[in-house]
């Protein structure tokens, strides 16, 4: 008689409902040391989805895994197919939805999805990109199935998807929000948006910005009731790569600032920049509602700039 060894697959476990690709490559790096994991990328979408190209699951050799490359519809069917791939030692490609073979598995929004999924030999190119991410610079990992690789890139793009025989994954630094502002609404904007985790900073009035915390990735708001102290942070932000600025105040307040800014010397070219009054809805009365409104408007500026 031979012998025959038989692997048994782990059952798929959410370990996390994290959704930031940080933790989500820092969670790889961590099941690889412990025994084998698997990167599986979002890498074509037919229809409609709920994530972006370049969505990842991570899964650990044990059955743990996190992240989403859809609504939570098809995660442990992906792990399963992730657990298969580490138990053979090779990677895989597996279609859901629309024109995939498991006729049992189907996404509600009616699209397809494919989902690229890749043993991790090592964990060298994901740690260098966490350390990117850290320093806050972009970064993009290109995954090669012919040589079932994992490179980094020189030169990032500005969105993920398919390039040649490659996918492209581009990573950004998670939003910065500097409030500059004392107000109970600043407060209630710190709050939210640390609960949101974005990276905040607070600054009181008429600081000096160092140039490193004012990057491309930087929303900041102001939310002064005296345009005074305001002024000394304002010319900053506006000679920033800060991609969202906003203030408080209304139409006329707004003016107000514009004459300041020209008073100062400011070029009149920037004042554009400055989302004023602040916020994707309309006037509020109260901090909460306000903090929702900058929030959302961060976010969608975020999206509209970088995808």
């Amino acid at each position: 008689m031979s012998d025959t060894s038989i692997t048994t697959i782990p059952d798929p476990v959410r370990a996390s409902s994290v959704d930031n690709p940080a933790d989500i490559l820092g969670f790889a790096i961590e099941a690889m040391q412990q025994g084998g994991a698997a990167l599986a990328t979002l890498v074509e979408i037919r229809g409609g989805a709920a994530r972006a190209l370049g969505a990842h699951v991570a899964v650990a050799s044990d059955g743990r895994f996190c992240g989403y490359v859809s609504g939570g519809c098809v995660e442990a069917a992906v792990t399963a197919e992730a657990l298969q791939a580490i138990a053979q030692g090779r990677d895989r490609s597996v279609k859901f939805g629309e024109g995939s073979p498991f006729f049992d598995i189907a996404l509600p929004c009616g699209g397809g999805i494919t989902v690229a999924i890749h043993v991790l030999r090592d964990t060298a190119v994901l740690k260098q990109a966490l350390r990117d991410l850290a320093r806050r610079q972009s970064v993009a990992l290109a995954y090669r199935p012919e040589s079932q690789s994992l490179l980094r890139l020189e030169k990032v793009p500005l969105r993920s998807g398919r390039r040649d025989t490659e996918f492209v994954t581009v990573y950004r630094p998670v939003t910065r929000v500097l409030i500059s502002g004392q107000t109970g609404e600043a407060e209630a904007v710190r709050r939210l948006a640390q609960a949101s985790g974005y990276d905040v900073e607070v600054v009181a009035a008429h600081s000096v910005l160092p140039a490193e915390v004012v990057d491309a990735f930087t929303a900041v708001v102001f939310l002064h009731h005296d345009l005074d102290l305001e002024d000394d942070v304002m010319e900053k932000a506006l000679a920033s790569p800060a991609f969202y600025i906003g203030a408080l105040g209304s139409t006329r307040t707004h003016r107000r600032r514009i004459d300041r800014l020209k008073s100062i010397g400011t070029p009149s070219e920037t004042f554009e920049r400055i989302k004023a009054p602040i916020g994707l809805f309309g006037p509020t009365r109260d901090s909460t509602s306000l903090a929702l409104s900058v929030l959302a408007d961060i976010a969608a500026t975020r999206l509209g700039t970088f995808g």
